[in-house]
C-alpha cells in the first residue's frame, strides 16, 4: 500500500492535491465525464445502420457490417424493429442523456470548483494564523501577499483546466475502445496521429511550464517592492527616493509583462499549429482507408467521423493541458507554501489559561538565534498586578525576552511556568487572550473608531458602555467626541488621520476592552514627544495595581514608579530593583540615567 501511495505522490502529486481537498468528490466529476463520453460514443455510433441504409453501394457481409451487427442484434433482443424510426428515436434519447449528464457533470465541476477554493483560502488563512512567529519572520512578505491573491486565481485555473484535460483524456478512450470494436486499423491510426502531434507539443510544454515557474517568481518579487512602497510611503515621498523605488517596482512589471507574453505566443502558437495537424492527419487517413484498405464510404465516413472526434478531444487535451501547464508554476508554489506553513506550525499544549491569580515565573530561561545567544540563564519571578520595567541598552535583550514572555519566541532552555503550568503544556492562545500588546508603532486598522477598540465586536448597550470606559481610562473619550461621527469616524491607513499619541491611546483603550490581565508595552512612548509622553505615562500609572504590566523603556523616566527595574546587560539579569535602589546598587543604571539628563 505504502508502495501505491509513492507512486501516487510521484506520478500524480496534482490529483493528490486535488484529492486531498475534495476527497471522492473528484470521482464523481470523472464518472459524470465517462457517462457523458459514452452516450456521446453510443449517439454517433447509431448513425452506422443508417449510413449503411443510405449506401446502397456498400456491402453487407459480416467483416463490414462492424458494429451494426451488435447493435441488431441488441434491437432484436429488446424485441425492437430494427428500422429508420427506432434508430432515430434512439439518437435522440441517447443525446438526450449525453446533454443531462453534461449538465450534471458541469454542475458538480462548478460546485466542487467553489468548494475547492473556499477549503484551500480558509485552510491557508489557519495555516498561517498557527505558523510560528520565528517561522513568520523566514517567509518573505511578497510570498505571501501573491500566493494569498495572484496565486489564488491562477491556482482556480490550475484546477478548473486539469479537470477539462481529465474529461478530454476520458472522451479519447471512449473513442478509441469505440473504434477498437469497430475498426481497429482506425484505432491504430487515432493512436499513432495522436503520438505523432504529441512530439511536437510536448517541446510546447516544457517551455510552457518553465515560463510559469519564472511567472511565479517574478509575480512575489512584484507584490514583495509593492507592499513594501505601501509600508514606507512617507519615508520614501519625504526623502524623494519615491522615484527611485517606483522604477524598481516599474522593473519587474517589465520583467512580468515579458513572461505573459511569453506564455500567450506559446499558447497562440498551440492554437495556430493544432488544427493543420489535425487536418493532415484527416488526410492520411481517408488515403489510407481508400487506397490501402478499400472500405466502403459508408465505413469510411464513420471512420472520419470518429477520428475527428477523438482527434478533437486530442486537439481540446493539448490546449488544456497547456493551459493547466501555464499556471501550473502557481500550483507548484501553492503546494510548496503550503507545506511550508504546515510545518512551521507552532505546537500548542493542552492546558487551558484561564486567569492570572499569583505568579509567572522564569527559570534559567535561554534562547538563541542562528546559533548566537541572546538570552542567558534568566531567573525572574512576576508577580500579578506589579508593574516590572526592563531596561537596558540597544541590543542588550530586552525585546527578545519581552516576545518570550508574550509566547511569540518559545525558550531554547529553560522553563517558563504560568500558575505552575509549564509553558510547553499551556494553550498559549488561551494564555495570549488575557495579554494586551502595545509596541512602539500602534496597530490601527483602516475602519472606523468602535471597530478598532472593540475589534469588530456586536454593537450592543452593554459593548457600548465598556467601549466608552475604556476611552476614558485611555484618556481618548474627549478626542472622540469632538469628531463630527464621534466612534464612526474613519481612520484611514495605518491611522493616518491620528497623531502618535491619539494612536497608542486608542491601541491602550483596544486592549483594555479586551479585558486582560497582562498590559505589555514594548517601547510603547519612545516615538512620543516629552509632553504626549508624559500625558499618556501618567495614564498607564493610573492603571497601576488593576493589571501585571510589563514595559520595556528606552526612557527611564517612564519607568520612575515601577514596582521593580530589571536592568538587562547582554541577555542576563545584571540588577533588579525599584528606581532608587538600582541608582545606589549599579553603576550602569546610574550612568544610563546621567546620560538622558534626568
Amino acid at each position: 500500500m505504502s508502495f501505491i501511495k509513492q507512486l501516487m505522490r510521484r506520478y500524480f502529486k496534482t490529483f493528490t492535491f486535488f484529492y486531498s481537498y475534495l476527497g471522492n468528490r473528484i470521482f464523481l466529476v470523472l464518472f459524470f465525464s465517462l457517462l457523458v463520453g459514452v452516450l456521446d460514443g453510443f449517439g454517433l455510433t447509431m448513425f452506422i445502420p443508417l449510413l449503411e441504409m443510405i449506401d446502397t453501394n456498400s456491402v453487407s457481409s459480416e467483416d463490414n457490417l462492424g458494429l451494426i451487427k451488435y447493435i441488431s442484434n441488441f434491437f432484436k433482443y429488446l424485441n425492437i424493429p430494427f428500422n429508420l424510426s427506432t434508430i432515430m428515436i434512439f439518437i435522440v434519447v441517447f443525446f438526450a442523456l449525453k446533454g443531462l449528464f453534461k449538465y450534471l457533470e458541469g454542475y458538480c465541476r462548478v460546485i466542487f470548483q467553489q468548494f475547492f477554493m473556499r477549503r484551500i483560502r480558509i485552510d491557508n488563512a489557519e495555516a498561517l494564523s498557527l505558523l510560528g512567529y520565528q517561522n513568520f519572520c523566514k517567509i518573505d512578505s511578497g510570498r505571501i501577499q501573491n500566493t494569498f491573491s495572484s496565486e489564488i486565481s491562477r491556482v482556480n485555473m490550475a484546477f478548473f483546466n486539469f479537470f477539462l484535460a481529465a474529461q478530454s483524456i476520458i472522451f479519447l478512450l471512449v473513442y478509441i475502445g469505440l473504434a477498437l470494436v469497430t475498426n481497429a486499423q482506425f484505432a491504430l491510426l487515432v493512436a499513432v496521429g495522436g503520438l505523432v502531434t504529441n512530439v511536437f507539443f510536448r517541446f510546447l510544454y516544457r517551455r510552457t511550464k518553465l515560463a510559469s515557474r519564472i511567472y511565479t517568481q517574478e509575480a512575489e518579487s512584484f507584490e514583495g517592492l509593492l507592499i513594501q512602497k505601501v509600508n514606507n510611503f512617507k519615508y520614501l515621498k519625504a526623502t524623494g527616493y519615491i522615484r527611485e523605488y517606483t522604477n524598481k517596482v516599474k522593473d519587474r512589471i517589465f520583467a512580468l509583462e515579458k513572461v505573459q507574453r511569453r506564455l500567450g505566443l506559446l499558447d497562440i502558437g498551440m492554437q495556430a499549429t493544432r488544427e493543420p495537424l489535425i487536418i493532415l492527419v484527416v488526410v492520411i487517413v481517408m488515403v489510407v482507408q481508400v487506397k490501402y484498405f478499400s472500405e466502403p464510404i459508408a465505413s469510411i465516413i464513420l471512420s472520419l467521423l470518429f477520428f475527428y472526434r477523438a482527434l478533437t478531444y486530442v486537439m481540446a487535451l493539448q490546449k488544456q493541458w497547456n493551459s493547466f501547464l501555464s499556471v501550473s508554476g502557481s500550483l507548484e508554489n501553492m503546494i510548496s507554501f503550503i507545506e511550508e506553513l504546515k510545518q512551521g506550525e507552532e505546537i500548542y499544549g493542552t492546558r487551558k489559561f484561564v486567569r492570572f491569580r499569583d505568579k509567572l515565573s522564569l527559570n534559567s530561561v535561554r534562547f538563541s538565534y542562528d546559533e548566537r545567544q541572546v538570552i542567558r540563564n534568566v531567573d525572574l519571578n512576576i508577580y500579578k498586578n506589579e508593574t516590572i520595567a526592563f531596561v537596558g541598552e540597544s541590543g542588550s535583550g530586552k525585546t527578545t525576552l519581552m516576545n518570550i514572555l508574550v509566547g511569540l519566541l518559545r525558550p531554547t532552555g529553560g522553563v517558563i511556568s504560568i500558575e505552575d503550568i509549564d509553558y510547553e503544556k499551556l494553550d498559549i492562545s488561551t494564555f495570549q487572550h488575557r495579554i494586551g500588546y502595545i509596541t512602539q508603532e500602534p496597530v490601527i486598522f483602516s475602519d472606523t473608531v468602535f471597530n478598532n477598540v472593540t475589534f469588530w465586536d456586536e454593537r450592543t448597550d452593554k459593548n457600548f458602555e465598556r467601549f466608552e470606559d475604556v476611552l476614558r481610562k485611555a484618556a481618548i473619550y474627549d478626542f472622540i467626541q469632538d469628531q463630527p461621527l464621534k466612534e464612526n469616524a474613519l481612520l484611514g491607513t495605518n491611522g493616518i488621520n491620528l497623531s502618535g499619541g491619539q494612536k497608542q491611546r486608542l491601541s491602550i483603550a483596544r486592549e483594555l476592552y479586551k479585558e486582560v490581565d497582562f498590559l505589555m508595552m514594548d517601547e510603547a512612548t519612545s516615538a512620543l514627544d516629552s509632553e504626549t509622553e508624559r500625558v499618556i505615562q501618567n495614564h498607564i500609572e493610573s492603571l497601576k495595581g488593576l493589571y501585571t504590566i510589563i514595559i520595556i523603556a528606552h526612557r527611564l523616566s517612564t519607568v520612575r514608579n515601577a514596582d521593580r527595574i530589571v536592568l538587562v546587560r547582554n541577555g542576563e539579569i545584571d540588577e533588579i530593583g525599584d528606581f532608587e535602589t538600582l541608582m545606589m546598587k549599579s553603576k550602569v543604571f546610574k550612568r544610563m540615567v546621567e546620560l538622558q539628563e534626568f
